[in-house]
């Protein structure tokens, strides 16, 4: 039938509202799937690991419109893996070597710089070498930093059969059998240090550096990673992420008191001791809380890993860090930053005492 004009007016005049109708939905939808969409976030129970639970408790997350489930002292790599997590704090070394076994993780943000472990022993242990033949909760062959930190500065051997070597499910439990007696040592990340310390449970005799004083090469410890199938899939929401971490991390600066209750509702212990391990991150071992990726950090550790024969099987620094999400985040540049917010108020160099005082001040 053939139709007149003015109804083959009105009939394109139809089409093209259905189609417009069409076209301004389908970006809704997606935009509504975006927003509802819940991000999975990993992270261990240690205070490098403390912009977690701080984007949670400060709102950072909320803020940028992110709706994050964080999972704190769980299996992240593992969990990454197995494509259950999004986002994650992970060690270096882990994340690195579950790469080459087809774990789709890569290094969006750095986190923190290498360094602050430590070598924790009870009060009995008058020198390093009592610890031989005693139970220790650490590993001596398995763990790099025997060979890179804590062997150096103990004179103590890198050899598993000089000890009693027990495995322990966390820090937490590893201090707990130190303040039982039932262990000598254990190696851990903080709050575990401090708080042996400030409980008089026991005391560091050895801890990570991240720079090597001959070289002046730096290195780094931990790392804000992501999930690359949470990337490609969701690639607004993983900037915002990055941004949020970023945020965290800045926030952690300048709201040290704030922050220091955070950490220990987070790590269920004593604010003294919460406020002790933030000082640490932020002014006493220098600046190693960071976002910044300048790729050399990163490449000292693979070339580190590969020394030592520390992983099988070594990735390119292309296959280990994707730069290009924090460029485009929208984060702040961390010198900068450093420079404008934090050394006018705290230097580094302060003492704890001092620096305690000033951050009542600003933040109590």
């Amino acid at each position: 039938m053939k139709l007149s004009k003015k109804m083959q007016s009105l009939v394109l005049i139809s089409m093209l509202g259905t189609s417009m109708l069409t076209g301004c939905s389908k970006p809704k939808e997606e935009s509504s799937a975006k927003e509802d969409y819940t991000i999975k976030l990993g992270y261990y129970n240690c205070d490098h690991m403390t912009a977690a639970p701080v984007a949670v408790e400060a709102g950072i997350y909320k803020d940028l419109g992110l709706k994050v489930e964080a999972i704190g002292n769980g299996k992240v790599p593992e969990a990454m893996a197995a494509g259950q997590m999004d986002a994650g704090y992970i060690g270096t070394k882990g994340l690195v070597g579950a790469i080459p076994k087809g774990s789709p993780i890569v290094v969006a943000a750095n986190n923190h710089k290498g360094g602050s472990e430590y070598l924790v022993v009870a009060n009995d242990i008058k020198k390093p070498e009592d610890l031989l033949g005693q139970k220790i909760a650490s590993d001596p062959e398995g763990d790099l930093l025997w060979s890179t930190d804590y062997g150096p500065q103990t004179g103590l051997p890198v050899d598993n059969s000089k000890y009693e070597v027990v495995n322990m499910d966390s820090s937490k439990d590893a201090y707990l059998a130190l303040k039982t007696g039932q262990i000598k040592a254990f190696s851990t990340c903080d709050p575990w240090g401090s708080v042996a310390e400030a409980e008089g449970v026991g005391k560091i005799i050895a801890t990570t550096k991240y720079k090597e004083e001959a070289t002046g090469k730096e290195y780094n410890c931990c790392s804000f990673s992501l999930n690359t199938k949470f990337i490609k899939e969701q690639p607004e929401l993983a900037k915002k992420m990055v941004l949020a971490h970023t945020k965290a991390i800045e926030y952690i600066y300048t709201n040290p008191v704030s922050s220091a209750k955070i950490f220990a509702k987070a790590y269920s212990v004593d604010e003294e001791v919460a406020l002790m391990t933030i000082y640490k991150k932020t002014v006493g071992e220098g600046r190693t809380l960071t976002w910044t990726i300048t790729g050399e950090e990163y490449k000292n550790n693979l070339a580190m890993y590969k020394e030592y024969k520390a992983l099988e099987e070594i990735p390119s620094y292309e296959e280990v860090v994707n730069e290009e999400i924090l460029k485009s985040s929208g984060a702040d540049d961390f010198d900068k930053f450093i420079k404008e917010k934090v050394d006018t108020v705290f230097p580094e160099g302060m003492s704890y005492e001092d620096w305690k005082v000033k951050a009542m001040e600003i933040d109590g």
